[in-house]
């Protein structure tokens, strides 16, 4: 199955203007599908293949020399010494756009290498797993919200090319393959077994405000421990943190990032969820839920080119606003609930903190009606627009 994925106009428009375009995002999001379909007539090369990669790292300036008409270079970060070699290159073609296209799972070194040898040279797109939206293209007709949530977006749960897998398939492989190799590419973890139930500790903390010192009681790691490891799965796209933005206003602000995950099927796999009926009636569906919508708005963000701007509202006396993205003509602040009935209390917080509503005000919910309630516009999750 191709799914149209609302990143391609993006990634060939980058590559009509920058000499390099890469792209990447978590294993298996569909990276190289999307490059291939995007440009058919590029030759690809994949440097994960141990014997293409030996004969490109023997001579990588004669291998470049060859492809004057672009090409695909898939899973860059196992030859990363090859970029200095492409900014020769490119500027020995003084920047000739469409040169370059390369793919590949994000760390440390990667990033490192990008930013010593290709700054100003590169554009960086990032792919995340399918939207709802992109789901929807090839999902039944009766695939809803808690389905997708579950499944998760990686292209491969929705295959019809070949057997499709299931979520109960697809992520113990997915997370041991993580392991062996993303992990020790980006740091020499000697227990892997801790790493993994460091990670399940995580899932367990979804949408809350982090604690590292109770997070390094748990698994008996430092605070910097902590802090190091979160970093190596945020650099390989397993979670991410999204940070509280500081109001230029009288209150007390929480300075505390909170936790969510790039992929609610993998989250419900760590967290023990086995099936729909598992997830409505779990006791984290709430966080769950939040999670799905937060990510629906950074891959909108992602799609059209854009760094991640979502932020969060807290105080210290526990006031919160779910999802805060700051614009230039007017804030938006929305209320996220997984209830399929709406309540006058999912408002309250909105009141707090917007009550002049200087701000776009909106609640996200479960359910199925749309309507304005003081102002305030109550959008179910099936008619959300995430990209406006």
């Amino acid at each position: 199955m191709f799914v149209d994925r609302d990143l391609k106009n993006k990634l060939r428009d980058m590559f009509s203007k920058f000499s390099v375009v890469f792209l990447t995002g978590p294993r298996q999001s569909g990276k190289t599908t999307l490059a291939k379909s995007c440009f058919p007539d590029i030759e690809y090369i994949n440097l994960e293949n141990p014997n293409r990669r030996q004969r490109v790292e023997t001579d990588p300036e004669g291998f470049l020399a060859k492809h004057t008409n672009g090409i695909i270079i898939d899973e860059a970060q196992n030859y990363p010494n090859l970029f200095s070699y492409i900014q020769v290159c490119v500027d020995q073609r003084n920047n000739i756009p469409g040169q370059f296209l390369l793919t590949g799972s994000q760390n440390f070194l990667l990033n490192e290498k990008i930013s010593q040898s290709l700054a100003g040279r590169v554009a960086i797109l990032e792919l995340l797993p399918l939207s709802y939206k992109e789901i929807s293209q090839k999902a039944a007709p009766n695939f809803g919200i808690s389905s997708a949530i579950f499944q998760g977006g990686y292209p491969e749960l929705y295959s019809q090319n070949t057997p499709r897998k299931s979520s109960a398939d697809f992520f113990p492989n997915y997370i041991q393959t993580y392991l062996e190799r993303d992990v020790r590419l980006i740091k020499n973890i000697s227990n892997l077994n801790l790493f993994q139930r460091f990670i399940q500790l995580c899932a367990g903390r979804v949408g809350q405000i982090l604690n590292y010192s109770s997070l390094g009681n748990d698994c008996g790691l430092s605070v910097p421990s902590v802090k190091g490891w979160l970093s190596i799965l945020e650099a390989s796209y397993i979670l991410y943190t999204v940070y509280p933005y500081l109001l230029n206003i009288n209150k007390r602000m929480v300075k505390t990032p909170k936790l969510y995950f790039y992929d609610t099927g993998l989250l419900c796999h760590l967290l023990g969820i086995k099936s729909v009926d598992e997830l409505d009636t779990h006791y984290a569906h709430g966080s769950i839920f939040e999670n799905f919508v937060i990510n629906e708005f950074i891959k909108s963000q992602f799609n059209k080119g854009e760094r991640k701007n979502i932020y969060f509202l807290r105080d210290k006396i526990g006031h919160e606003i779910d999802c805060f993205i700051p614009e230039n003509n007017a804030d938006r602040m929305y209320e996220i609930k997984s209830s399929a009935t709406f309540d006058k209390s999912f408002i309250k917080n909105i009141e707090y903190y917007n009550p002049e509503r200087t701000a776009k005000s909106f609640v996200i919910y479960n359910g199925d009606e749309n309507f304005t309630h003081k102002n305030i516009d109550i959008i179910s999750i099936k008619d959300c627009l995430f990209d406006e």
